[in-house]
């Protein structure tokens, strides 16, 4: 079975919280398997521009099933990977993404955070992804 609301809202729920215990504000998002978004939310006073940006995070992670800092690392001049981000409408390729793995390894979708330095995006990504991998 693929990601559930439920799961989605677990890790949301574990993202916010995480968020709220750093002090930071953020926006975060949850794509399916298919990269559709299942939830979202949007702390009070969370940077407009990062609304588009969290959900491009969750895509990215569930499109190359890696976190999105990995795929950065990838992309940079003389990579493989470089330019990758003009593709796919536009994709983010700064830690704050990260797919969301199931029973068996599998990948049911991804979780995207946007709203302060890339290591906190990255860190409540991260809390939400194990709310719901544990």
């Amino acid at each position: 079975m693929g990601l559930t609301l439920q799961q989605a809202q677990t890790a949301v729920q574990a993202a916010h919280e995480k968020a709220l215990a750093m002090g930071v504000k953020m926006n975060i998002a949850v794509v399916d398997a298919g990269a559709n978004l299942v939830a979202f939310i949007r702390m009070d006073d969370a940077w407009l521009g990062s609304l588009d940006i969290s959900i491009k995070k969750a895509k990215t992670a569930r499109f190359f099933d890696m976190p999105t800092g990995e795929l950065g690392k990838l992309s940079q001049p003389g990579k493989p990977l470089f330019g990758i981000e003009h593709s796919n409408g536009g994709l983010i390729t700064f830690p704050g993404g990260i797919p969301l793995v199931g029973d068996g390894g599998l990948v049911m979708g991804g979780i995207g955070v946007s709203g302060s330095t890339v290591e906190d995006d990255h860190a409540v990504a991260e809390a939400g992804a194990k709310a719901i991998s544990a």
